[in-house]
């Protein structure tokens, strides 16, 4: 298979998850927290949709829920406390969160999260934005003081709790990828989020078949070896969800 598929339909998968299991794998959120409302509620209307044998439901969550959209602060709201009933639910790190949260760790310059959507996030949160993305020692204490001070508990420990990776079935859920030629329990976590060439361009077997998001195709981008749901929903409007059950597959997408 090596095409883009239409959205709400089931097509043959190129893997498959246990019996019994639905999963939905949801796509690159950053920030667009009304999108994230819609998906959510196709899902639970979903959950109630031939589901017959379906025992559990499973949602998937791929990573970069903040930056460049102008609601970041919402979507870690519903993220932590606003799933639909019945959905078991596994949250990935993505690339933007390790920015937010090697900022608030001290580790790195700034800069590239800023840079790269960090100031929308930090709009979302209230807190005045540093006139440009290079700062000062000081400077980054300031807004590292600001940021812990407008950011609830809750959603540090949500940030804290993000894994790097799941499995269902033949399917690894991760947010960027992983590197060719290394089992996925070796693989290294600057690959599963960041990842894209070797990965991208690689036909090779990983021994799973690689659900991930990070870089954006117009459409949800099914191959033998990986699909991509990352649908640029920040731009687009169009936030995609991947709907694995047995050995097919269909599409959800606002």
């Amino acid at each position: 298979m090596d095409a883009a598929w239409p959205v709400d339909f089931w097509i043959p998968a190129p893997g498959r998850v246990p019996d019994g299991v639905r999963v939905y794998a949801i796509g690159d959120i950053h920030g667009r927290a009304d999108l994230l409302d819609q998906m959510l509620d196709r899902i639970d209307m979903d959950m109630a949709r031939d589901a017959t044998g379906v025992d559990r439901f499973v949602g998937v969550f791929l990573g970069d829920y903040i930056d460049r959209g102008p609601r970041s602060r919402r979507v870690l709201d519903i993220l932590s406390n606003g799933m639909p009933k019945g959905l078991e639910t596994v949250f990935l790190m993505g690339n933007h969160e390790q920015f937010l949260v090697s900022f608030l760790d001290g580790e790195g310059d700034p800069a590239g999260w800023l840079y790269n959507g960090g100031l929308a996030t930090l709009a979302s949160y209230g807190v005045e934005a540093p006139h440009g993305v290079y700062l000062t020692g000081e400077e980054e204490n300031n807004l590292r003081a600001a940021v812990l001070d407008a950011l609830p508990e809750r959603h540090m420990v949500f940030l804290r709790r993000l894994a790097l990776q799941h499995r269902e079935g033949a399917y690894l859920f991760v947010h960027a990828g992983v590197r060719p030629g290394v089992a996925p329990e070796n693989q290294a976590a600057e690959d599963l989020l960041w990842i894209r060439g070797p990965f991208l361009t690689s036909d090779a077997d990983f021994g799973c078949v690689v659900v991930h998001g990070h870089t954006i195709t117009p459409r949800p981008l099914v191959l033998t070896n990986r699909i991509a749901l990352d649908t640029g929903a920040h731009d687009t409007g169009r936030l995609s969800c991947g709907v694995f059950e047995g050995d097919r597959l269909r599409f959800l997408q606002t």
